[in-house]
């Protein structure tokens, strides 16, 4: 079992990140933090890396319910979506499988709130 879901875009790396954001807003996701990896790897290595970005996006209804079903679920949360310049005009664009991510926790409540965000994600993905 994959721990993600992919497609690749074809549009400027930025156009991508915003594209992605809406997509997630469409389907009640909200994005918490965005990490510039590109631009940190360059501020506390020196290195050059190709544009990578981590989106945590977080749908506040079911992050309420995990919370409520595992009160340790937040070191898992929020669920990211990355965006990485694949060369060419091509943007890959790969969103956590929550189900995957959380099968370590034991817990029959959890699972149904990961089963739906695994639904919603997978939608996101799929709609670009």
């Amino acid at each position: 079992m994959t721990y993600h879901f992919s497609k690749t875009l074809t549009m400027p790396f930025v156009e991508a990140i915003a594209h992605v954001t809406k997509a997630l807003a469409d389907k009640g996701f909200g994005v918490l933090t965005t990490i510039d990896v590109q631009a940190t790897l360059k501020k506390k290595l020196d290195v050059e890396f190709r544009p990578y970005t981590i989106l945590g996006a977080c749908n506040p209804q079911f992050a309420y319910k995990a919370l409520q079903s595992e009160d340790k679920i937040g070191v898992m949360l929020p669920c990211n979506v990355i965006l990485q310049d694949k060369g060419d005009g091509q943007v890959e664009v790969s969103a956590v499988d929550p189900l995957s991510s959380m099968k370590a926790v034991e817990n029959p409540a959890l699972g149904e709130v990961a089963a739906s965000v695994t639904a919603l994600l997978k939608d996101v993905i799929e709609s670009l």
